[in-house]
């Protein structure tokens, strides 16, 4: 029976390979059982753990705010402790010593240290980070390190087979299995950019920033976020897909930022009836809705009822999917569509340009949102009517509202689901006293989610 049993656990792990994969050491050869373990042994090294130093603010008492009172009794003008938290990483160059992790576990941070699994202890640097895509880079200076290869998500199918590796809990590095659950999904709220792959292999508070990596021994996602009643794990758990995370990566070496431009389109999602008028083969792709004059979308030809099915060579499923590969391009860079016109394929190239500057004539300061000035958008302004809500004027760098992901040029539609349309709504949404402000935003032709705690 036993033997049967083996046996069965082999014919499941090889076929859990995708096509085309080398063969794998699937069998422990000092106890002749199928197992994990020499897979694990080459990838573990590269994941590391994370431990962030950050400042918290003292728990407000009234007597702080009387400048007497805090002068008497020497009180600094922001009373503040130190906090210890722990998360995740991945060692995606070796030789630069540059570690992936999430923006959310290095947000804010006074120090970080990297642990290795050899318990080597390396106070890292923080190269760049991404609040859209919850993406962080940071760089360590070590040697023999060891780093894990970058698959191609976009290459996963539902039910292929991960292996989620972190520090869940500050515990320690561990590693769970499961399977990938789904693919492309968004619309939760979690961050700006959602395309997460979605897993059943047990994701807790501390994975974030780890690997998910396929049997191939490959990353093939940065493990990110549960969804659980009570903060664990309940077998849904995200992971940013690694071509995203690629895409992320090069801009921060290159930038120190992800230097988001605009196409200048809109697009909707295809549905059923809306391809059967099309007459259109399947719902994968999306509607071009509105182009916007002079914009590079208009000068590559592109016209309203296209149908966007491909992105650089890469098949398009929605219009969410569109829109997360046009964020990951560089402004001043080409980009490739292939798109169905009456139901005709055609090809078209165009250049990522700008966001549009928008003037702004009076400002005010978001105690909140601190380093961010406010504006409405006034006539004149080549938004004025096309849209309601408020201007993001400034922006200083390195401030609180830059770390948060505010960029000028934003505009804010909504505070934690209440829409606003002036400065006066806006600051009164800031005054509901609620501890998490989500704010709703339109950058170009993308609409973002950005979670201020």
């Amino acid at each position: 029976m036993t033997k049967l049993l083996s046996a069965a656990l082999v014919v499941w792990l090889t076929l859990a390979l995708p096509a085309g994969a080398g063969v794998l050491p699937l069998t422990d050869s000092k106890g002749g059982v199928p197992s994990l373990a020499p897979l694990l042994q080459d990838v573990t090294p590269a994941v590391v753990n994370i431990s962030v130093l950050t400042r918290s603010a003292i728990e407000d008492n009234p007597l702080f705010r009387d400048p007497f009172f805090r002068r008497f009794f020497n009180i600094p003008d922001q009373a503040a402790r130190q906090e210890r938290s722990a998360g995740s990483g991945v060692i995606v160059d070796a030789v630069r010593g540059y570690v992936l992790t999430n923006h959310h576990v290095i947000k804010d941070a006074l120090q970080v240290i990297v642990t290795l699994k050899d318990r080597r202890q390396f106070q890292a640097k923080l190269v760049g980070m991404d609040p859209g895509t919850d993406i962080a880079l940071l760089k360590i200076e070590a040697r023999n390190l060891q780093a894990l290869r970058l698959g191609d998500s976009d290459m996963l199918n539902v039910g292929d087979f991960v292996v989620a590796i972190g520090n869940p809990f500050g515990l320690g590095q561990t590693v769970t299995s499961g399977i990938v659950s789904a693919l492309g999904r968004s619309g939760l709220d979690i961050e700006g950019y959602e395309d997460f792959i979605q897993t059943d292999a047990s994701i807790n508070p501390g994975n974030s920033g780890g690997a998910l990596v396929n049997l191939k021994g490959e990353l093939v996602g940065i493990n990110t976020a549960i969804i659980g009643p009570s903060g664990a794990s309940v077998g849904i758990g995200f992971a940013v897909p690694s071509v995203m995370a690629k895409a992320v990566l090069d801009q921060l070496v290159r930038f120190g930022e992800v230097r988001r431009g605009r196409l200048g389109a809109s697009s909707e999602d295809i549905t059923y009836d809306l391809a059967m008028a099309l007459g259109l083969a399947s719902t994968e792709g999306a509607i071009i809705s509105s182009v916007d004059p002079s914009s590079p979308a208009e000068k590559a030809g592109i016209k309203p009822r296209d149908v966007v099915v491909a992105f650089n060579g890469r098949a398009v499923r929605n219009s969410a999917d569109l829109r997360n590969k046009i964020g990951m391009v560089p402004i001043g860079e080409s980009i490739e569509l292939g798109l169905l016109r009456d139901g005709r394929p055609l090809t078209t190239k165009a250049q990522i340009a700008k966001p549009l500057e928008v003037p702004s004539i009076s400002e005010e300061r978001v105690p909140q949102l601190a380093g961010a000035s406010v504006a409405n958008i006034k006539p004149g302004s080549p938004l004025h009517g096309k849209v309601e809500g408020v201007l993001v004027t400034k922006v200083e760098a390195n401030s609180p509202a830059w770390q948060h992901g505010i960029r000028p040029g934003d505009i804010i539609i909504g505070v934690n689901r209440r829409k606003v349309r002036s400065v006066q709504e806006f600051l009164a949404a800031l005054k509901t006293g609620e501890n998490v402000i989500m704010l709703s935003l339109l950058r170009g032709d993308f609409r973002l989610t950005i979670v201020i705690r």
